[in-house]
């Protein structure tokens, strides 16, 4: 959960510090989020089939060894491809992404691209930093990429306004301090990751791809990754139509987005808590305690989300006057805040069951939830309903999404379709 909602604090830090340049600066970073979580999302998917295979792993041996980095490494060896075809996508097609996306012209645009094809350079980083957390979460050790991110957060934080305001770099200097940031975290990881300090170790000689490894990791992480990625590829649609509203609804869309986010970081941390815990339980044939786990995970998060959305329905002009002062950015994210909050503390439910589908390798659910609340959902009614309802229909369309998409994805979990071990002989060779 910390390492969550430090994660988000990169993004919460460029926002922050770039409100006081102006609704067209902070668009920047705002629209560049979906974009760059499409591509990002190969990665992740890739990343979370390590941490359940792993998991499952330590689960059935009880014991570290040569299979566990084994695993390891071939995690690593997918996850850097996929970077370097992430970096070479995107800044190839950041001109035509800005066209997509109905970027207005001008000073909305320039920084829009600056700030993306500087994103997608420094993705090899956070990848970097994904194969530490998907490994050693695997273990259960959480801490360790906990105090990593920390480091880097601050480091973030200090960075920005240097490069913003003492450099006077604007909007490029918020991309450069973030790189710079996710740098040094990416050379803390390989250190940890190449010496073995904590258990689980990438080698070289693991390193040659072994294709029933990387079958294995295909399955689990290929529908996770596209589920994820087609499902940020509507939310960059649904910005695309947002932007037609003008800098003021895009930079309340963004702040208000990037808050709900901050406050369902205990939902995404308690969603991997239960992705580990489940899976190692899979892993011993124990499915009454990994039912248990996700049942005190869905009490916990309900008390948590509800807490937070509650404060941006109550004081959302407070929360919105933080990041910026412009009184249309504000009246649109107070607007935002009273439709869609309700739907936020459901979705982290829907969250928890995602986690309890990935621990058991079974991603092809909520891929097809995901698809089904962006593509089935979200995305037409983006179209369909702002003609008729203005900003309050574009809100609508994602109170609605969330709601639909939980209750789909209630059907199959309330059925126990998530327990399953998954067959380890792809690494043990049984």
């Amino acid at each position: 959960m910390a390492a969550n909602f430090l994660q988000s604090l990169y993004n919460l830090a460029d926002t922050f510090f770039l409100g006081s340049l102006g609704a067209e600066a902070v668009s920047a970073p705002s629209i560049t989020y979906n974009v760059s979580f499409f591509l990002i999302a190969f990665g992740t998917g890739f990343s979370l089939a390590g941490t359940t295979l792993i998991s499952q792993l330590y689960g059935r041996t009880k014991k570290m060894g040569d299979h566990l980095d084994r695993l390891a490494s071939q995690v690593f060896l997918i996850n850097i491809a996929m970077s370097l075809l992430v970096v070479i996508a995107g800044v190839m097609a950041a001109d035509l992404l800005c066209l997509i996306l109905n970027v207005p012209e001008g000073q909305t645009l320039i920084y829009t691209k600056e700030y993306m094809v500087l994103t997608f350079m420094g993705m090899p980083f956070m990848f970097t930093d994904q194969i530490l957390r998907s490994a050693l979460q695997g273990l259960g050790d959480s801490m360790t990429p906990l105090i990593v991110q920390a480091v880097t957060v601050v480091l973030n934080c200090i960075l920005d306004p240097i490069f913003i305001f003492v450099f006077d770099m604007e909007v490029v200097g918020a991309a450069i301090a973030t790189n710079i940031a996710r740098f040094v975290s990416a050379m803390i990881a390989l250190y940890i990751l190449l010496s073995g300090k904590k258990g689980i170790r990438v080698r070289a000689r693991y390193m040659a791809p072994e294709w029933r490894v990387l079958r294995k990791i295909f399955q689990i992480g290929f529908p996770s990754a596209v589920g994820q990625s087609i499902s940020s590829l509507g939310f960059a649609v649904v910005q695309g139509v947002t932007n037609s509203f003008g800098p003021a609804v895009i930079a309340a869309f963004g702040i208000g987005s990037k808050i709900t986010s901050f406050f369902q970081m205990p939902a995404m941390g308690i969603s991997q808590g239960v992705q580990v815990l489940t899976a190692r339980k899979l892993g011993e044939d124990n499915n009454k305690d990994a039912g248990r786990i996700v049942s005190i995970a869905m009490w916990t998060i309900g008390i948590f989300i509800s807490i937070g959305m509650g404060i941006c329905m109550v004081y959302g002009e407070w929360v919105m006057g933080f990041f910026v002062s412009d009184g249309d950015v504000i009246f649109y994210g107070v607007q935002y805040f009273r439709v869609v909050t309700l739907s936020i503390v459901v979705f982290g439910f829907y969250t928890v069951m995602s986690g309890a589908f990935n621990g058991g390798g079974k991603t092809k659910y909520t891929m097809w939830a995901n698809i089904l609340r962006l593509w089935g959902i979200r995305v037409p009614l983006s179209y369909i309903m702002p003609p008729l309802f203005g900003t309050y229909g574009l809100w609508m369309a994602m109170f609605l999404s969330n709601m639909i998409a939980f209750l789909v994805l209630l059907v199959p979990f309330s059925k126990g379709k998530w327990k399953e071990r998954i067959d380890s002989r792809f690494i043990l060779g049984e």
